[in-house]
């Protein structure tokens, strides 16, 4: 489950629709109705909370969005998009995670998901990020 007051216009986010989860885009939000209007490849449509899930940042998800990948030799990987740069200390654990944009450097030592990558992204650099 999502929380709304998470959620910005153009969030990647899965939503569940008869039992199955669908890839979406979120439109629009109606923060008095706890709903977001979400594009899900066929329609868009106003989900609740309990219909919206995350999707957990991987390196397919990074790849989607348009990131390059590097591996370095000390085991760690690095990926980047413009002056944005995402370093995993250990290739493939996405629970420690350090980005930085400039001069502006954060840590999180837990997954972060596609959306709340989308939202620090443009906090950041001030570019929404989207699909590549």
């Amino acid at each position: 489950m999502i929380k709304v007051g998470e959620l910005k216009q153009g969030n990647i986010i899965k939503v569940e629709e008869e039992g199955e989860l669908r890839e979406g885009v979120v439109v629009d939000i109606s923060r008095d109705e706890h709903e977001a209007l979400v594009d899900n490849g066929v329609q868009e449509f106003w989900y609740t909370e309990e219909d919206m899930h995350p999707i957990l940042l991987d390196d397919e998800q990074l790849l989607k969005l348009g990131f390059e990948k590097e591996e370095n030799e000390d085991g760690s990987v690095k990926y980047k998009k413009g002056a944005f740069r995402i370093l995993l200390p250990q290739k493939g654990n996405f629970s420690k995670i350090e980005m930085w944009y400039r001069e502006d450097r954060r840590h999180f030592n837990y997954p972060l998901s596609m959306h709340e990558l989308q939202n620090l992204h443009a906090a950041m650099s001030k570019i929404p990020l989207e699909k590549a």
